[in-house]
């Protein structure tokens, strides 16, 4: 009996294949060990690669464990073969220059569990890229190259220049170079503080490429997805003091009714509409009261609109409600109810002074995308549409639309909203839809007068409506406005279109950085 006989003897599996959003914490656990002495990508910087080029994000799995992971984007050859560090080039690592029209295939990263050996785990992850290279008719690959050996052996050469030409020369050996020489790579240029966390290659790196030699001019054809189009429905709702919680429930099923007949992807209610439900309150209530009574609400409120999601299957933005938190804290809090039956919460996280005033309302400390069937979201509650670093976050982790609920009083503070959803729609190069609350609601503090007119925003430039709005509602009527926004016009339009607010950012000056917590 031979030894692939033997039933003792078990064959590792091994699986190359995209990475997924299930994937994020275990990437970061992998980086963590291949590079223990530098800081980790953030769970939003792989969010925004997985978004932006879900075919460029590479896993290896060893018996169902993660073992390798790659990152590329595809970028023009100016940039590829210009001068940048892995900060600028990555896009601060969200991968925001992946150019869907470039023409190389740029490795962002390759990382590879330490205790996996004699496996060729990073060939195979090389591997994986030179195919994607050749099936998308890209003209090569390059990246940026680690030189590990250089901190022990700048003394002896005199320069990290002189240490790489002696390399060329084949008079020194750097073991990460001589490794992707043997896949065909050649180096290009030494680049100076490329990855200053680098130690070991005191920041530097080699540029290296690999042409693909199959490449022909003007005969690029990759297979590329269908264009996404999405419609959008934003609900202009009216305040009104309701006779029954039964009553206040058909009159939001009717409208996401209208939405589903529509065949609507997304359904957004504006901000705070649950409060007319004190209306049904015996008695005017104090702030305190009044969250303790909305709180009440709160299971059956989330039940119902889930149910109302998978029922007409449409995705739901519910607005906000006001939710007292098991730590006691009062929060103004988004619930997202998708059509799968998933719930998800954004909290505010900039109360107004007039919520901090009446509701004792405290700001939340995190706001992240929420992956829907259309692609990853983000909500922005009314105030938290005036803070651009909010915007700029979840663009960057791959939003292409952002949900603004918001409820304002009068015109001067619907404007604000408005002109702030046009500043983020064309700074990121998103769609932005808006939805907000009209009518009276008498004895209910800090809701008593609404004034809405909602709407779906789009960037400004070719591709969109000529002002910027693809569907607007007559100011103060309880209505509905629909709209189909194309995600692949935004693509477009970050890339080759009359402005790049995204890519032309300059990296190497400035960046959103949020404090961990």
């Amino acid at each position: 009996m031979s030894a692939g006989d033997n039933p003792q003897t078990k064959s590792a599996r091994i699986v190359i294949r995209n990475a997924e959003a299930g994937d994020i914490d275990d990437i970061i656990a992998l980086q963590k060990r291949a590079f223990p002495k530098m800081e980790p990508d953030s769970p939003g910087m792989i969010r925004g690669r997985l978004e932006r080029f879900p075919e460029g994000q590479f896993v290896v799995e060893l018996d169902g464990e993660l073992a390798g992971w790659a990152s590329t984007f595809i970028v023009d050859e100016a940039i590829a073969f210009a001068d940048h560090t892995l900060d600028s080039i990555t896009g601060h690592g969200y991968g925001s220059l992946h150019n869907p029209e470039g023409d190389w295939l740029y490795g962002a990263e390759v990382a590879v569990d330490p205790g996996v050996r004699r496996i060729r785990i990073g060939q195979r992850l090389y591997d994986a890229r030179r195919g994607l290279c050749e099936d998308w008719g890209l003209k090569g690959i390059v990246f940026g190259a680690r030189i590990p050996s250089l901190r022990r052996k700048i003394k002896e050469f005199g320069s990290a220049e002189a240490y790489l030409e002696a390399i060329q020369e084949k008079k020194a050996k750097d073991p990460v170079l001589a490794f992707q020489s043997r896949l065909g790579f050649e180096p290009v240029r030494l680049m100076k503080d490329y990855y200053p966390e680098d130690r070991e290659s005191l920041g530097h790196s080699v540029l290296m490429s690999w042409q693909n030699p199959a490449w022909v001019e003007d005969e690029k054809a990759p297979v590329r997805p269908e264009p996404r189009t999405i419609r959008v429905a934003s609900v202009q709702f009216q305040a009104r003091a309701e006779e029954s919680l039964e009553k206040f429930e058909r009159n939001v099923e009717y409208f996401v009714d209208v939405c589903s007949d529509y065949r609507a992807d997304f359904c957004v209610f504006p901000e705070m509409f649950t409060v007319a439900l004190l209306a049904l309150e015996k008695r005017r209530l104090s702030p305190e009261e009044s969250i303790n009574a909305l709180s009440r609400h709160t299971p059956r409120f989330i039940e119902f609109m889930r149910g109302l999601a998978v029922g007409y299957n449409i995705n739901i933005i519910g607005g906000s409600h006001p939710t007292q938190t098991e730590d006691g804290d009062i929060q103004n809090v988004a619930y997202v109810f998708l059509r799968d039956g998933s719930v998800h919460a954004q909290e505010k996280i900039h109360p107004t002074p007039n919520e901090k005033f009446w509701w004792g309302i405290k700001g939340g400390d995190e706001v992240r995308t929420i992956d829907t069937d259309c692609g990853p979201i983000g909500v922005l509650i009314c105030y938290d549409a005036e803070f651009p670093e909010l915007a700029r976050k979840l663009a960057d982790e791959g939003a292409g639309i952002l949900f603004v609920p918001y409820a304002t009083d009068d015109r001067t503070g619907h404007l604000r909203v408005r002109y702030c959803a046009h500043a983020r729609a064309i700074e990121n190069q998103v769609f932005v839809a808006t939805a907000g609350n009209v009518g009276n609601l008498p004895g209910v503090e800090n809701m008593d007068v609404n004034y809405a007119e909602s709407a779906i925003i789009t960037p400004c430039d070719f591709p969109f409506a000529r002002d910027g709005l693809a569907a607007v509602a007559a100011e103060n009527v309880e209505t509905i406005v629909v709209a189909d926004v194309r995600l692949d016009d935004l693509t477009s339009a970050r890339h080759s279109g009359t402005v790049r607010n995204l890519s032309d950012r300059r990296f190497d000056l400035y960046r959103v950085v949020w404090n961990k917590r």
